[in-house]
């Protein structure tokens, strides 16, 4: 299989992961609430946010159009330098690495831009998908979905800590999603591996 094959498969994989997930969660749970995965430290917690990777947010509807506007060139970017190391036959871990990244980025976009439109809000009752009045916003002001939370660590700090000491030590503390964790692998490969990937780069 060649690395765009290759390419467009991982793409399509993490998309639809991504989205199935997301999409059962808007129409099986309400913000907040909480499902058991393993024990206390894998559950699926269901929020929402404004805003980037793992709940980070810019201020008000400008700051989520202006996002959205970053998203889209963001993606039109990485789809240019991806097509430009496939047509090189470059690394094909990073070929995979900078796919996986590029699903990532239109994972949390199809949120973010459409979402509001499609579906109802999910704070006190389960979203419906497609209201006969219509979604709870409009193109580009969606919420992303976040789900994935695993407080693998969750004590206090000891009285005796220099940081913060008596209160609350949650690792690893952010929600996050597919989209998100696609994202993260895939910079984190390009990182590890970055000598051999770019090596062959001409």
């Amino acid at each position: 299989m060649s690395s765009g094959k290759k390419s467009l498969l991982l793409i399509i994989m993490i998309l639809i992961a991504d989205q199935a997930l997301k999409i059962w969660v808007k129409t099986h749970m309400v913000v907040g609430q909480e499902i058991h995965l393993f024990g206390n430290w894998g559950l699926l917690h269901f929020i929402e946010n404004n805003g980037m990777a793992f709940g980070m947010e810019m201020g008000g509807i400008n700051g989520k159009i202006i996002l959205s506007i970053f998203r889209v060139c963001a993606i039109a970017g990485i789809t240019w330098f991806l097509l430009s190391l496939i047509r090189k036959k470059s690394n094909t871990g990073l070929i995979l690495s900078v796919s996986a990244i590029l699903a990532g980025a239109v994972g949390n976009l199809i949120d973010s831009a459409f979402y509001g439109m499609i579906f109802s809000e999910s704070y006190n009752h389960i979203a419906v998908m497609f209201p006969p009045g219509g979604g709870y916003s409009s193109l580009l002001l969606g919420r992303v979905v976040d789900m994935l939370y695993f407080p693998v660590i969750n004590t206090t700090w000891p009285d005796w800590s220099p940081f913060r000491p008596g209160e609350s030590l949650i690792f690893f503390r952010p929600v996050f999603n597919i989209a998100d964790s696609a994202i993260t692998c895939g910079v984190f490969a390009i990182i590890l591996f970055q000598r051999k990937m770019f090596r062959e780069i001409k």
